[in-house]
């Protein structure tokens, strides 16, 4: 029944993201196009595609690993949950509000420059280029790199650290051979989940590109559907696009190591390799420093939006049509992406349960997981499209938009929950599959009795990622919004399209602190208990 199951929804994924690419092809067809699919300014675009997406990803793990581990080692400092939820927030904030406050921060007006010009020197840091865009990358993937890290070392057994610290071992023995295997373990998943986003990127090389010379192919993708109306050189670019961030995920899964679990009898974890000195100044150091590149953005659209008449602002009709239709999509998406994330990976182990399973059930478990990351490779642009076009003959398109912006939204979050589910579903199973079977224990009883309490933190955590990404997105609603369907980060784009900059900067401070709110909720478990004692 779950193989079933998992197999229709792995054809509904297939099936919808199929239809939107065959009204695409079936509107072009008869026409001759606008020129040659691929010229020398595609290969440029391209060969910066790789560039900015290989350069965003090395900095983002670069920064994430020493920030997991400080959050790893110090499990009890005051405020510790509060730098959880700041690292959760980026992923839910929509990239247009993003971008806005890096530009306060970095840009030629922004903090750092007028404290640099104070200092003699002009204009000594540009945000617009490939150094804003890689500055934004690490501002998005470096928090969302760390936390799942993050999840994978807390996994660890506690016996581990307690034989550590029996065996003498310091600070770089532990990493090398307690948690570096573990981490490595993630990094393909981690490093491929974000290679993706920094190469499909539109808002924000849009916004900081600073022109031709920093655009990417997902750019060249909406230009060729928006202002050309060129779908065979859409559909060209974005095979382009599925072809080489394919590749690189296809070389990422051989490369990857077996995952690693280990037994454990569930005591509290507590680690002994970050009391000292040293270990507590450089954990302090990364955190501050994170802390930093993640806060000061938020600070400076916490700083304008406070100067908006707020007030005035929620009190607004308008405002409460688009809050109650953002929270609306944001919880149905969310609850789709997370059922079906949850159902795929179970699917999955269970086509690979044989002792020897054969090529079939490989190549069908294979499928289900690559299904989860190649649909980030869909530019949200083109489902959007196509559907537009394939509902076109059947009326007004306005009354199919909200399901079809469910659908794209529970699509686009998918890869981030199976991120968060799958380790954490694995090593559950791991520890417990073979206890409930010899106890006969199954179905219902099995899910309240030893998943549920098993598995709830990391889906809650899936639950609000889900519901952030929704709640933020702009892309999909672009395409089908109106005055019946206007969610909180449209209303924020037309506010800014009428120069209305005060109230957009307060719709961004009110966007901020819902997505605050669903990481509050989202990392409520997150709370670790007093070192030593059981849970």
């Amino acid at each position: 029944m779950t193989i079933a199951a998992g197999a229709f929804a792995l054809g509904g994924i297939l099936l919808f993201v199929g239809l939107a690419g065959a009204a695409l092809l079936g509107q072009s067809a008869g026409s001759a196009g606008g020129g040659p699919l691929f010229d020398a300014y595609i290969w440029r675009i391209t060969r910066f595609t790789l560039l900015q997406a290989s350069l965003s990803t090395l900095l983002a793990i670069l920064f994430a690993i020493p920030v997991a581990r400080a959050l790893a080692r110090q499990a009890s400092f005051p405020g510790r949950i509060w730098v959880l939820r700041l690292l959760a927030l980026p992923l839910g904030l929509p990239a247009l509000v993003a971008a806005l406050g890096l530009i306060e921060i970095w840009g030629r007006q922004g903090l750092l420059n007028r404290v640099l010009s104070a200092a003699g020197l002009e204009q000594p840091v540009s945000i617009y280029g490939l150094s804003g865009i890689l500055i934004a990358h690490v501002f998005f993937n470096m928090p969302l790199a760390a936390r799942l890290m993050l999840a994978g070392i807390e996994r660890i057994p506690a016996e581990y650290w307690r034989t550590s610290a029996n065996l003498g071992m310091g600070s770089f023995a532990t990493f090398r051979f307690i948690e570096w295997p573990v981490i490595r373990g993630l990094l393909p998943g981690i490093a491929g989940l974000i290679f993706m986003l920094c190469a499909t990127s539109f808002t924000l090389v849009l916004t900081l590109g600073g022109g031709p010379a920093a655009s990417t192919i997902e750019v060249a993708i909406y230009q060729a559907l928006r202002f050309d109306f060129d779908p065979p050189r859409a559909i060209a670019l974005s095979a382009l696009q599925v072809a080489l961030t394919g590749a690189l995920l296809l070389v990422l899964k051989l490369i990857a190591p077996a995952p690693l679990e280990g037994e454990t009898s569930g005591r509290a974890i507590r680690r002994f390799d970050g009391a000292s000195g040293l270990s507590r100044l450089a954990d302090r150091i990364w955190l501050i420093l994170a802390v930093i590149l993640v806060g000061l953005p938020f600070a400076a659209i916490a700083y304008s939006g406070s100067k908006a008449d707020l007030v005035r602002l929620v009190s607004e009709p308008a405002f409460h049509r688009a809050l109650a239709m953002s929270a609306t999509i944001a919880l149905v998406s969310a609850t789709i992406s997370v059922a079906i994330a949850a159902l795929m990976i179970r699917t999955e182990r269970l086509a690979l349960a044989q002792r020897r399973p054969g090529a079939a059930p490989r190549l069908f478990a294979g499928t289900i997981g690559a299904s989860t990351s190649f649909i980030l490779l869909v530019p949200p642009v083109v489902l959007g499209a196509g559907w537009f076009l394939l509902l076109r003959p059947f009326g007004d398109v306005a009354r199919f938009a909200p399901a079809v912006v469910v659908a794209i939204n529970a699509l686009m979050a998918l890869p981030f929950v199976h991120r968060v589910l799958a380790p954490a579903m694995a090593t559950h199973a791991a520890r417990t599959a073979r206890l409930a079977a010899s106890l006969g224990i199954g179905g219902f009883h099995r899910l309240l009795w030893i998943d549920w309490p098993g598995l709830r933190k990391p889906l809650f955590v899936a639950f609000s990622f889900a519901m952030a990404l929704s709640l933020g997105d702009l892309g999909a609603v672009a395409l089908f919004g109106s005055e019946d369907m206007v969610t909180l980060p449209y209303l924020l784009y037309s506010r800014m399209g009428s120069y209305r900059t005060a109230d957009a900067a307060g719709l961004a401070l009110v966007l901020g602190l819902l997505c605050l709110v669903l990481t509050v909720l989202g990392t409520a478990g997150e709370e670790r208990p007093p070192e030593g004692k059981s849970t």
